[in-house]
């Protein structure tokens, strides 16, 4: 891993350093929404800083790097891979299978997971926004957020299917979905990164000719905030929702978490 920080840098310096893992990390609003957060509250103790790393083997040496680490937040592809690096797993963390905030307390990794939180907070206001109370959905993907998406839905007693691009037992293909019909799902949840910055032309490949009125979308991605998937939804009144207001849930109990 590169060191590229100077000495005098606020990464270095600060009290209380916090940080986002992932890879790449171009697409990421964390930075900007704590460094906004510690201003406008006065915190001047900490700081947030973005560490890209090209493989989870990195992490003890950026640990061993930043000893003023006192958090972490982990993206895409790391909130599986991260798992054997912690010492504990709060209940979230390990019903979930999925981990994206990492308290460091002393020299042990307390991992959880927060995105649970920002997804039930942010699908309950759409779906009392729109006034739905839809009993089925469909979830697309499989991966770490898919996880966190899947225990939401559980305590919300939404039943789901779930579909990916290689069928297997227990969930569809997207081939599979344009033999089906989709009114019986109408709530459909993108949790691929398909789509996001900057790769905006790309979508998850459904039969979009079959949504109309009843359906809602709602995308994890939150960059670019209107997703082609969102604006194929609207094109047929579907009503449509970005992961931005996850991503602020699920950050305030980071932050949250960091405190405790």
């Amino acid at each position: 891993m590169h060191n590229t920080w100077p000495a005098d840098s606020p990464a270095r310096t600060a009290e209380r350093l916090f940080g986002l893992i992932g890879f790449p990390l171009s697409h990421s609003f964390s930075k900007r929404y704590f460094s906004e957060k510690f201003a406008k509250e006065s915190i001047g103790d900490a700081f947030y800083e973005l560490f890209p790393i090209e493989t989870i083997e990195q992490l003890p040496g950026l640990l061993a790097q930043w000893p003023n680490l006192k958090g972490l937040n982990v993206t895409i592809p790391y909130k599986q891979a991260v798992l054997p690096y912690l010492h504990v797993l709060d209940e979230s963390a390990a019903e979930v299978g999925a981990v994206n905030v990492i308290k460091i307390s002393g020299n042990q990794l307390i991992g959880y997971n927060s995105d649970t939180y920002g997804f039930l907070g942010s699908l309950q206001a759409f779906l009392q926004e729109n006034q739905k109370n839809p009993a089925h959905a469909l979830v697309l993907g499989t991966g770490g957020a898919a996880k966190a998406v899947f225990y939401a839905l559980k305590k919300l007693g939404i039943d789901y299917a779930i579909a990916s691009r290689n069928a297997a037992p227990g969930q569809y293909s997207y081939v599979d979905l344009h033999k089906m019909d989709l009114a019986q799902y109408p709530l459909i949840i993108n949790t691929t990164p398909l789509g996001m910055s900057p790769h905006t032309e790309t979508f998850p490949d459904l039969p979009y000719e079959q949504l109309g009125p009843a359906h809602l979308l709602y995308d994890l991605v939150y960059n670019p905030e209107m997703t082609t998937f969102m604006q194929k939804g609207l094109e047929r009144g579907a009503a449509v929702a970005n992961g931005l207001a996850m991503l602020h849930g699920q950050a305030e109990k980071a932050w949250e978490i960091w405190n405790n």
